[in-house]
């Protein structure tokens, strides 16, 4: 029992990193950030917005009980001049080009749902899609429901999804258990996907994610909670703890130098007591990343032992 009182002061669980920030919720309102970073509110009603609200429930239908209990709040659109986002639409364009040069002419472009939790999406809106991934899945418009599924809900109950533009061009098949393949297998293919004739998932590799996926419109929308296929009720489990001695020697091989060396000062600082555990916590995620903490965390459930 004392062993895991002091687990409990030293470590970091499941919970502390995979939940969303708190303080996240209260520093900014989430469409005050898609405003702020290029992203423009548009009226459900007009033309464009209708083209969209009526593609998400044609995409859910395939189970009426969401369909019918999800509402749409609101629709952004990526209406950014920075020169950045020139940049990043520049670069799509000129891929696209590109490959539809290699493949007769058809760039295979499509739009594709992708969902996440709303710090996630913020950050993509900011700053891309994170590098540190072998790959990204996205749903193909007519298949919403899986990317619902991917989606969090955030501190007011909303749930966010972007919908992009994506260069596909020649495809090939991938399992869903060929985790250990991240980039096309040979210079014929340019993405994946889980079937040919019906895909329901489109796979984007790390090499070419952030020129050939361009996010156009970010739909936020509430949704039933616990209806079968959506999300399970929460039952206990046990706490699985991670020392963050542990954590940062994980963490390190994906961190450059600077990050490494602010990480080790901050676990000094909280060994002399300097800050407190709920402090290092917050601090561990600035300097790694949500989406790193989490994908980290997630492996090591695998290995950890549990305490009850």
């Amino acid at each position: 029992m004392n062993q895991i009182g002091a687990e409990n002061q030293t470590s970091i669980t499941i919970d502390d990193a995979m939940s969303e920030s708190n303080e996240l919720d209260s520093c900014y309102n989430c469409f005050q950030h898609f405003v702020t970073n290029g992203f423009s509110k548009i009226d459900e009603s007009s033309f464009e917005g209708d083209i969209i609200k009526t593609s998400f429930f044609s995409s859910l239908s395939r189970n009426p009980q969401i369909s019918y209990r999800t509402k749409i709040v609101a629709i952004h659109k990526n209406s950014n001049t920075s020169q950045c986002w020139k940049i990043r639409a520049h670069s799509f364009g000129v891929y696209a080009k590109a490959v539809a040069d290699t493949r007769g002419g058809d760039a295979n472009i499509k739009y594709a749902w992708y969902g996440a939790s709303k710090n996630e999406i913020c950050e993509t809106v900011m700053h891309g899609f994170s590098w540190r991934r072998h790959s990204i899945s996205v749903s193909p418009a007519k298949h919403g429901l899986d990317s619902v599924l991917c989606s969090g809900v955030d501190g007011s109950g909303v749930r966010h999804l972007l919908l992009c533009r994506v260069i596909l061009g020649k495809q090939e098949v991938v399992r869903e258990d060929s985790s250990d393949q991240f980039h096309p297998s040979s210079m014929d293919f340019d993405s994946a996907v889980d079937d040919i004739s019906s895909p329901t998932r489109f796979i984007i590799w790390n090499t070419h994610l952030n020129y050939n996926i361009l996010p156009c419109y970010i739909l936020s929308f509430e949704a039933p909670p616990y209806l079968s296929g959506l999300t399970e009720p929460k039952t206990i489990k046990p706490k699985t703890w991670i020392t963050f001695g542990t954590l940062i020697s994980i963490l390190s091989p994906f961190l450059d130098h600077s990050q490494r060396a602010s990480l080790e000062e901050q676990y000094t600082n909280y060994l002399e007591k300097k800050i407190t555990r709920p402090q290092m916590i917050e601090r561990v995620r600035a300097i790694a990343g949500n989406q790193l903490l989490s994908a980290v965390v997630k492996l090591y459930t695998n290995k950890v032992q549990f305490w009850t």
